[in-house]
């Protein structure tokens, strides 16, 4: 069952690759984010970040599961982030852009590389550090509650909370905002608009590795 769920795995990945990678599939794909950029965002996230999340879960457990994990609930968590993501983006795009249009940041007069560098850098930096380890938060925070089966319930926020081991989001997720999250988003706001999200769609099976990562630790803790 293991090879199995590898190959459809790795199948789902190559179809999405050689869709961007055929150029006219790929006009499709931006005309329709472009058109529905929600409806897009909700979809590409969903399917790419429930990949990722699977993935974790294969690192975390050291098995592919896929009974039990109430994985509906997983891929509409997923989609609501897919939302988040598509405002969250052009917020900081566009707020960095006023922001070094009024002087407030440094590099608006830059040339060659620096000139679409340094916008983008600031974009990832401020988007991870304000908003990053706090999305991933939420992220722990849902994935505790699917495993709990009260996402449909009244949240026990305090309770998950204070149950989050903190040591590894710190250790793990947080760090990662630094060494990995930064240079993958500065690549990312490099691209056109319309293709941001299926970049962070991609970027959310890195982020599934990461938190399985920081799940397995703090199994390994426990014990």
């Amino acid at each position: 069952m293991g090879k199995i769920i590898w190959a459809v795995w790795l199948a789902v990945l190559g179809a999405v690759a050689a869709m961007l990678a055929v150029e006219q599939s790929r006009n499709v794909f931006a005309a329709a984010t472009v058109a529905h950029p929600y409806l897009l965002g909700a979809a590409k996230i969903a399917l790419l970040g429930t990949m990722g999340e699977l993935l974790g879960g294969r690192i975390a457990l050291g098995r592919w599961r896929l009974r039990g994990i109430r994985l509906y609930q997983r891929v509409l968590v997923w989609a609501v982030l897919g939302v988040m993501f598509t405002l969250v983006f052009p917020l900081f795009s566009f707020g960095v852009e006023g922001v070094m249009d009024a002087g407030l940041l440094p590099g608006r007069g830059a040339a060659g590389i620096w000139a679409k560098l340094l916008p983008a850098f600031y974009k990832s930096a401020l988007l991870n550090l304000i908003f990053g380890f706090g999305f991933m938060i939420l992220h722990r925070v849902t994935d505790t509650l699917i495993d709990r089966g009260e996402l449909f319930r009244v949240w026990p926020l305090v309770e998950v909370y204070t149950n989050i081991d903190w040591k590894n989001m710190f250790r793990v997720v947080g760090i990662a905002c630094i060494w990995f999250w930064i240079p993958a988003h500065t690549f990312t706001f490099m691209l056109p608009p319309e293709y941001r999200i299926m970049s962070a769609a991609l970027l959310a099976i890195v982020l599934g590795f990461i938190l399985g990562l920081a799940k397995r630790l703090a199994r390994a803790a426990e014990k």
